[in-house]
C-alpha cells in the first residue's frame, strides 16, 4: 500500500444526543484503539472550554474508517470515561492539552496513550505538527482549514466539520508508520514508555506559590521582591481560578511586577502603581492585593520558591552548561529530539541529586545519566573533532 493510502472514511457523524452517544461508546469498546482530537477554547477563560471532539476507528470486521464529532454543547461527555478506561489505545497529537480537557469532562484519563508527536520526537521530529508528520510519513497534505474558527458557534460550517474531521482521519495510519519506523531504529519501546507517563500525571493547575516563575524577568526580582512577588501572583492564580478568568484580566503583568519591584505601603499607593486602573481594583481587590504585599513582605526566605533552572549550586553551574551542550550532540547522534533526552530542569534536578531525577529512570538512564555521570565525575572528558562534534572520551586518572 503506497504511503498515505487509507481506506475513504465515511463521512463524519455529528453526535448530538444521549442515545447517539451511548451507541458510540459500546463500539468504541469493541475496537483495539481509537483517534481523538479536541477544540475548545480558553482564551477568556482559566478553564477550558471543550466545544467539540472528534473520534475516529477502524470497524470491527473490516469497512471503511469511522469518523464521529461529539458536540460537546449538546451532551455530557462523561459516558466517554468509559471508554478511556478501557483497553484500547488511544491515539492523539500533541496530548497534553486533550488529556486536561478530557480530565474535566470526564474526571478520567486513558488507560493507554500513543502521542504521535512526542513518538515522532524519538525519528528526529522535534515537536512536529500533524500537518508536518503527515506529510513526512504519510505523503499527506493537510488543509489549514479552519484551525483558529469560532468552535463555539452552532450549527458548525460544512468546512469546520471538515476540518475537524482531518484532524483524526489520519492519526490511526500515522501512528503506524511512526511506530514501524521507530521499530526499525530499536526506539519504540522508548516512545511507548515516554507516551505512557501522559497518562500517569494527573493534569492538576501548577501550584499558585510558583506562579512567579511565569513573569517575564522574574529573574530580575530580589530579595523581598521576589516573596510579594510569590505571593502576589500565588493570589492571582487563585483568584483567577474562582472567577473562571485570565490571571491577566485579574492583574496585568506590567502592575504585579510593578507591585514587587516596589511594593507600595498603602492603598492610596496602590492605585498609582503603573499598568492598574479602577476596573482591577473593584470590590475590595485593593485591600486583597495589600494583604498579599503584606504577606510578602513577612515571607521568611526560605519559603520563597526558587525557579528550578536557578536551583543549583554555583559549583554546579558549568557542569549544566556542558552537560547542555553534550546532550545537544547526543541529540544529532542519535536523531532523537534534544528535548525528549533532557530538558535545562531534567539535567539541574539530575545534578543537584534529587530522589526520582527522570535522568535516572527508564531508558533515559543508560542513554543519558550514566555517560554524564562519568563526565561530571572526572572519569570521562569532551573533546571536539575536526568537524564541529562534540566526542566524550574516556579519561585517565590524574
Amino acid at each position: 500500500m503506497a504511503p498515505g493510502s487509507t481506506v475513504r472514511p465515511e463521512p463524519p457523524e455529528v453526535v448530538n444526543g444521549v442515545g447517539a452517544l451511548l451507541e458510540l461508546v459500546d463500539e468504541l469498546m469493541e475496537v483495539p484503539r481509537y483517534a481523538l482530537d479536541t477544540e475548545f477554547h480558553r482564551e477568556r477563560t482559566y478553564w477550558p472550554r471543550l466545544e467539540l471532539l472528534q473520534l475516529a476507528w477502524h470497524p470491527v470486521g473490516g469497512g471503511p474508517l469511522k469518523v464521529a464529532l461529539v458536540d460537546a454543547q449538546a451532551v455530557e461527555l462523561t459516558p466517554l470515561a468509559k471508554v478511556l478506561e478501557g483497553p484500547g489505545v488511544m491515539v492523539a497529537h500533541a496530548a497534553t492539552q486533550d488529556l486536561e480537557v478530557l480530565w474535566r469532562a470526564c474526571q478520567t484519563l486513558p488507560s493507554r496513550v500513543f502521542d504521535t508527536q512526542v513518538a515522532a520526537g524519538f525519528a528526529g521530529h522535534g515537536s512536529a505538527s500533524l500537518r508536518a508528520l503527515a506529510e513526512a510519513f504519510l505523503e499527506v497534505r493537510l488543509a489549514k482549514g479552519d484551525r483558529l474558527s469560532d468552535w463555539s458557534k452552532r450549527p458548525l460550517s460544512p468546512s469546520q466539520v471538515a476540518y475537524a474531521a482531518s484532524d483524526v482521519e489520519h492519526l490511526l495510519a500515522l501512528a503506524d508508520a511512526i511506530s514501524s519506523e521507530l521499530e526499525r531504529r530499536g526506539r519504540l519501546g522508548w516512545a511507548e514508555q515516554e507516551c505512557q507517563v501522559l497518562t500517569e500525571r494527573t493534569p492538576v493547575p501548577s501550584d499558585p506559590e510558583e506562579a512567579w516563575w511565569k513573569l517575564r524577568d522574574n529573574r530580575s526580582l530580589q530579595g523581598v521582591s521576589r516573596a510579594v512577588a510569590q505571593e502576589l501572583a500565588a493570589w492571582r492564580e487563585r483568584k483567577a481560578r474562582e472567577l473562571d478568568v485570565l490571571p491577566r484580566a485579574v492583574l496585568p503583568d506590567l502592575a504585579l511586577l510593578s507591585i514587587a519591584h516596589s511594593p507600595p505601603s498603602s492603598a492610596a499607593a496602590l492605585r498609582e502603581v503603573r499598568g492598574l486602573d479602577s476596573r482591577h481594583l473593584r470590590g475590595g481587590v485593593d485591600q486583597e492585593i495589600m494583604a498579599a504585599v503584606a504577606r510578602g513582605r513577612a515571607l521568611p526566605p526560605g519559603r520563597v520558591r526558587s525557579a528550578r533552572g536557578e536551583q543549583v549550586s554555583r559549583q554546579l553551574r558549568p557542569a549544566v552548561a556542558l552537560a547542555s551542550a553534550w546532550v545537544s550532540q547526543l541529540a544529532r547522534d542519535e536523531g532523537v529530539d534534544a528535548s525528549l533526552l533532557a530538558t535545562r530542569a531534567d539535567l539541574v534536578e539530575w545534578l543537584s541529586g534529587r530522589d526520582g531525577a527522570r535522568l535516572g529512570r527508564g531508558w533515559r538512564a543508560q542513554l543519558v545519566g550514566v555517560p554524564l555521570e562519568r563526565l561530571v565525575s572526572g572519569k570521562a572528558s569532551l573533546a571536539l573533532d575536526g568537524e564541529g562534534n562534540l566526542l566524550m572520551e574516556p579519561r585517565g586518572p590524574r
